[in-house]
């Protein structure tokens, strides 16, 4: 695993945070990803090909950060390529059962848990021609459990070696079981499925990811113990800053009725005006 994932101390009073990124914006990642212990780059819903994945991926080793890659599919191609351009590791959506998880396994990971080629140009240049030798210990696999048939079947899959966590996907989740996929996540409503997940991570010594970007989900992290958790991304922070702004831009200009077009600005409080940036 890489150093950030490899040194998690279980007893820490807390995870690893992540940011989600969905936008090919490098200039943004660059800016804001340092202020995060780990990037999640979703190459699967995010408005990302492979080449936007690349470059977000050597943002993150110009910051020092690990950035994993969710691949859209589960093309062994896209996993070799982006190992072989130096992510972190790997988010594969919509894994099913443990054979779909070994199939993971063999693309992600080198002989002999897996059949990952080997001569990654990136990795190469920027660790020499061994890398090979541990690499299947310097990055992850992560498998996203999406359905309930998925989740009765996460003791099998997080019992396979080359298998490094395990991140339950509650909307696909919810909407296989013909719930609203706005439908609050909260004990009472995923509770269940995520104990199994979490249950079966601390069995086999394999990180449990998930989601904290409100404090329901937040409190579930806490209370399951989850190793790395996604605490927001690009698009909510563009978003809500934008709407945050801007609401506050139309609140100070509201008409009152002492006002009148023409009349004189009120004057300033002498506090240095915000910054931009």
């Amino acid at each position: 695993m890489t150093p950030a994932f490899a040194t998690i101390d279980r007893k820490s009073p807390r995870p690893l945070f992540g940011l989600s990124i969905m936008y090919p914006s490098v200039g943004a990642l660059e800016r804001i990803g340092s202020d995060w212990d780990w990037i999640w780059i979703d190459a699967q819903h995010g408005d990302l090909d492979y080449r936007d994945s690349v470059n977000l991926v050597r943002v993150t080793t110009l910051i020092g950060c690990p950035g994993v890659v969710r691949i859209p599919s589960h093309d062994p191609g896209w996993i070799g390529k982006l190992l072989d351009a130096g992510a972190a590791g790997i988010i594969v959506p919509m894994v099913e059962n443990v054979q779909e998880a070994k199939a993971m396994i063999a693309a992600a990971k080198f002989p002999p848990l897996g059949n990952r080629s080997y001569g990654g140009r990136r990795v190469v240049d920027f660790q020499g021609r061994g890398y090979y030798k541990t690499a299947n210990q310097d990055t992850v696999l992560i498998i996203q459990l999406e359905s309930n048939e998925a989740v009765a079947q996460a003791d099998e899959i997080a019992a396979a070696e080359g298998v490094d966590g395990l991140f339950l996907g509650p909307d696909d989740l919810f909407i296989r079981d013909g719930k609203d996929v706005d439908m609050a996540k909260t004990p009472e409503t995923i509770g269940k499925q995520q104990k199994t997940v979490a249950a079966a991570c601390r069995k086999h010594g394999k990180l449990l990811v998930g989601h904290g970007v409100n404090d329901a989900t937040l409190e579930m992290a806490k209370a399951y113990g989850y190793d790395l958790v996604i605490g927001g991304g690009d698009v909510s922070f563009l978003a809500g800053g934008s709407k945050t702004a801007s609401q506050k831009m139309h609140s100070f200009f509201k008409p009152s009725p002492d006002s009148a077009p023409g009349a004189p600005a009120v004057k300033g409080t002498g506090k240095a005006p915000g910054s931009l940036y």
